[in-house]
């Protein structure tokens, strides 16, 4: 009987996150590959004026990156997330698009739909733009 109610605590402790999902808050978007590809461009062009010269460009090349990225549209989907704590967090999707207040569950540093486990992920297609 001892081994069946320290079972029962167990299955109770262990059950207990498995009921909760975050919510999607809103959708913001990022330019950080944009910033990070135009500051290395630029760090490499300015690099002709020494050391100086390289950080100069390098500022204004991560500036020029991320405008540039956004004037194409190319700009990355980051979601901000209200965990079940009551904390917001962002996560950016590449792979999936949500909607504000959809129901989803973090697996690593990702967004995935509510219900989504590494088991049935073939179930839940991708639906990146």
């Amino acid at each position: 009987m001892k081994k069946f109610g320290i079972l029962a605590l167990a299955i109770g402790i262990f059950s207990v996150g498995i009921a909760s999902a975050d919510e999607i808050v809103r959708e913001v978007t990022r330019e950080t590959s944009g910033q990070a590809t135009g500051g290395m461009t630029g760090m490499m062009v300015g690099g002709v004026g020494g050391p100086i010269g390289a950080l100069v460009g390098a500022g204004i090349g991560a500036l020029f990156g991320g405008s540039g990225q956004k004037a194409i549209g190319a700009s990355e989907r980051v979601y901000l997330v209200r965990t079940d704590s009551g904390e917001l967090k962002e996560y950016r999707s590449p792979n999936y698009i949500f909607a504000e207040g959809d129901k989803v569950v973090i697996h690593g540093n990702r967004p995935r739909p509510y219900g989504w486990t590494p088991e049935n992920a073939e179930a839940y297609a991708y639906n990146a733009r």
